[in-house]
């Protein structure tokens, strides 16, 4: 049960209330943000919340127990923190986001109506729609490792063990052009093939900072070839220079050939496959001490 403080009951007993709402997002930079649809902005816990920025949130419905509350934020693309390219390019994903009921007039006088993350964004048309996931969203989530042939670890993470610092996993490149979710690069020396799954890191230009997967990987004619999963949402010039990662497929055979890493193996390469189960004894069989089938 939410406690509401004495203050604000008082307040809200008081029959004239002066109340917004609030909502306060760190994302995973570590940037925080924070939106009131109130018309004067509005300062608590060392966050700025910008005033009439188009940011408003469906009716909040909670569940007694452990289901998922429903809960939508949407508005307008009117604030300059929530411009569409920021949007497409996911700095937004998985936000931590905190709901605040909040006297204006005395902004002592609040409470928290909701933490969680923000889930799926969507946006067109000059706004956007944020699906706001409660606490009890982790609940739904598969814990634990999972019995499969494939590394469940990440390349070069805590569980993989591998260092992918150096230079046999990792180059910078410069980009000579771009068509669409297609990069040129010049002063990559990796063979083709080799960055398939990699990441390409933004150093410098209107991507900088930012980190992109990489589907495929040759060379042609000299110069290496990368595409990326997606088109970026933000644009891309020659000049631009990009850091290259090396990247698994997480199969047993890539750590053990392509990265000496077999012993950090995060899978289960031998367990038995489709054909062992379906499998039956054959005549002669030496392990069915020769038993022949009707």
């Amino acid at each position: 049960m939410r406690e509401v403080p004495a203050n604000l009951q008082a307040h809200l007993n008081s029959g004239t209330t002066t109340l917004c709402m609030c909502w306060r997002l760190k994302l995973r930079s570590g940037e925080t943000l924070g939106f009131t649809d109130h018309d004067q902005p509005l300062s608590f816990l060392g966050t700025e919340f910008e005033a009439d920025s188009g940011f408003t949130a469906s009716e909040i419905e909670a569940a007694v127990g452990f289901g998922v509350d429903n809960l939508e934020a949407s508005g307008a693309l009117q604030s300059g923190k929530l411009d569409e390219q920021r949007l497409r390019a996911g700095d937004f994903d998985h936000a931590e986001i905190e709901i605040w009921k909040v006297n204006w007039a005395d902004i002592a006088q609040r409470v928290l109506m909701r933490s969680g993350h923000l889930g799926e964004v969507t946006w067109g048309g000059g706004g956007f729609r944020a699906e706001v996931r409660g606490l009890t969203h982790a609940l739904n989530q598969p814990q634990g490792r999972i019995y499969q042939f494939g590394c469940d670890a990440n390349l070069g993470d805590t569980r993989c063990g591998k260092n992918i610092s150096s230079a046999t996993y990792r180059d910078i490149g410069i980009v000579t052009n771009v068509d669409g979710a297609t990069l040129k690069l010049s002063g990559v020396n990796f063979g083709s093939g080799w960055l398939n799954r990699g990441i390409a890191k933004w150093l410098n230009g209107a991507g900088a900072g930012r980190s992109l997967a990489i589907k495929r990987h040759r060379k042609s004619g000299g110069a290496t070839e990368i595409t990326l999963w997606d088109t970026p949402a933000f644009a891309l010039s020659a000049g631009d220079q990009v850091e290259l990662t090396a990247g698994c497929d997480k199969q047993f055979a890539t750590c053990r050939s392509k990265f000496s890493n077999a012993v950090n193996f995060r899978g289960f390469p031998h367990m038995p496959g489709t054909e062992f189960i379906a499998g039956f004894p054959q005549a002669g069989d030496p392990q069915n001490n020769g038993a022949k089938r009707n």
